[in-house]
């Protein structure tokens, strides 16, 4: 892969970070299942929730807790490519959250974690989360959201 095609899919790959936690942060997260690969696994505290169907399902789940205020900041995005369609990315995450509307009082971070993720690119030319890890490194305040149990044992249809 020659730099100048690293640089331009290390960019793909760092839009669709930004896009996938604006989901998230402004959204909650309903549509961000589609983000994965059918067997996807998102690894962030908890069972490990494998399949769109199981992601999708925490994400409901969150969103019927009731209102979130949250900010995932994600920064020094690095990637590294097995090939043409495969990569793992790493960054540094930041979130900022809490539950309820804004303006809610400012605190730390409630973690900062590396976040990896190993990506595949389909026939389509769309990246596609295979596994999406949270390794934590500092954490304070406020606990993330972590889902019940059961949420894991969410199998796609």
């Amino acid at each position: 892969m020659s730099p100048q095609e690293r640089a331009r899919e290390t960019q793909v790959l760092a839009m669709n970070m930004a896009d996938y936690w604006y989901e998230v942060d402004v959204h909650g997260g309903l549509r961000a299942a589609a983000c994965y690969t059918e067997d996807g696994v998102f690894e962030g505290g908890g069972p490990p929730l494998v399949g769109r169907a199981a992601i999708h399902e925490f994400y409901r789940w969150r969103a019927e807790r009731g209102e979130r205020t949250s900010r995932h900041v994600v920064t020094n995005l690095r990637a590294e490519f097995a090939d043409a369609h495969i990569a793992r990315t790493y960054a540094i995450m930041m979130l900022y959250a809490a539950d309820g509307p804004p303006v809610l009082p400012s605190t730390p971070p409630i973690i900062i974690t590396d976040l990896v993720d190993e990506c595949v690119k389909g026939a389509d030319g769309l990246w596609l989360l295979k596994r999406r890890t949270f390794v934590p490194l500092f954490q304070g305040g406020a606990q993330p959201t972590v889902p019940p149990a059961y949420i894991a044992e969410t199998r796609n249809a």
